[in-house]
């Protein structure tokens, strides 16, 4: 007998500092099997505009672009998609951990008590004008129990439920669903880029043993926190490699294109002898002749460097008053397109004196060798949560909206964890 398939279509979008990316996945779901298998049937590319560490700044700007990649994608897939799973890195998204407790009445745990505990949860998360973007469980304790992973239908009189949530502001939340709907989209669902790009770097058994992700973007750099398989923490710094650009450009004089390119090309963390001597050429900025002027790549290690010891200075300190960070274990992995700067995964390693390691995201079927690294890592983890949505992605009922009815509509926290 046949093996029973189905197909579903996804759009996925992602809305960076630097590039935005739309991308038309179709997932192969075969009874039995947990996970489907992922084929990405369109892709579109361009440079962000009108936006700046993930916040909006230009809707005008950033309307051209996100209709632009919608496009792209959908004509190299050969079809429409009505609705997007759209990443979030805007408006101070930040972990809240919870106990809710539930007196049981029956006797017996039921779906209705740990919905009641869910509940409980999302109204202390939702506190302060702050937007629920997830919500997961941690583990529950029955009658005193402690260590409890699935207690429906456990006899019990008490229950208590360890949760996590991670929120966001409100308003950069609905600039994001304004865009979408002057594009003639919808939103099927907002998730947090970290936790997206975090699930597609790390493996099932890092997630297992504890692990953390740090995502190097180009206007944020993100911490994505996993303790025995389970979703336990996130936040996101306002600091990304843009501004090690933004460095480059002011030491040497030149235009930001240019230090993006020198940094693309000659960057590097790792101390040679020989870059004391190795020079390249660079132009001036605002010189109108064709003069070009040199410097070492030894003096542009030492412009690099101080940036990033202050970026990693800065998530030392998130990590240290993020409660999660102590269950997670030693290993680090990086992702994110300045993962890719040479020597980091050293530097990082010496940093913290930790084991790291360079995630590489899953490989989608149909998408180019050359785009499968870490910079596409947030686009590959919305493929995942996008496609095993049952039990991961959940319409919210009851909750207060966000704009009128549109975020109501889109229901955007994760339940159940992994």
């Amino acid at each position: 007998m046949a093996e029973r398939r189905t197909y579903k279509t996804f759009g996925l979008l992602d809305i960076g500092t630097s590039k935005t990316v739309a991308g038309v996945v179709v997932a192969e779901y075969v009874a039995g099997m947990a996970m489907p298998s992922l084929r990405l049937a369109g892709l579109g590319m361009q440079r962000s505009k009108g936006v700046k560490a993930g916040v909006l700044t230009d809707l005008d700007e950033a309307e051209g672009v996100v209709r632009g990649v919608i496009s792209q994608a959908e004509r190299a897939a050969g079809t429409s998609v009505g609705g997007f799973t759209l990443s979030v890195s805007a408006g101070r998204i930040s972990s809240v951990h919870c106990t809710a407790r539930a007196d049981i009445e029956t006797g017996s745990v039921r779906e209705e008590d740990l919905a009641r505990l869910m509940s409980a949860g999302e109204s202390y998360a939702e506190r302060n004008g702050r937007t629920l973007l997830h919500l997961n469980h941690l583990g529950y304790e029955v009658d005193g129990a402690q260590g409890v992973r699935d207690p429906l239908g456990l006899s019990a009189r008490r229950i208590s439920a360890g949760l996590h949530a991670v929120t966001a502001d409100e308003a950069p939340l609905r600039n994001l669903l304004v865009l979408i709907d002057r594009c003639y989209a919808s939103c099927d669902a907002l998730v947090a880029s970290p936790y997206a790009s975090a699930l597609a770097a790390t493996t099932l058994e890092e997630r297992q043993f504890g692990v953390t992700c740090i995502d190097f973007g180009a206007g944020t750099t993100s911490i994505t926190l996993f303790a025995d398989g389970r979703f336990t923490g996130i936040d996101v710094i306002p600091v990304g490699s843009q501004h090690i650009t933004y460095d480059i450009a002011k030491a040497l004089q030149t235009p930001l294109a240019e230090a993006e390119r020198i940094k693309t090309l000659y960057g590097t963390l790792l101390n040679a002898q020989s870059d004391e001597h190795e020079s390249f050429s660079y132009p001036i900025a605002g010189e109108e002749d064709d003069g070009s002027y040199e410097t070492t790549k030894a003096r542009l290690t030492d412009i690099i460097r101080p940036r990033v010891q202050q970026i990693l200075g800065l998530v030392r300190e998130r990590l240290t008053l993020n409660a999660a960070s102590r269950y997670v274990g030693d290993k680090i992995v990086l992702t994110g397109g300045a993962s890719q700067l040479t020597g980091l995964p050293g530097f990082v390693a010496d940093t913290f004196g930790r084991s790291v390691r360079l995630g590489r995201p899953m490989d989608l079927h149909g998408l180019a060798a050359s785009l499968s690294g870490p910079q596409l890592a947030t686009l590959s983890g919305l493929a995942i949560v996008a496609a095993r949505g049952d039990g991961e992605l959940n319409m919210a009922r009851g909750r207060k909206t966000v704009t009128q009815g549109y975020l109501g509509r889109v229901g955007t926290w994760l339940k159940g964890g992994f």
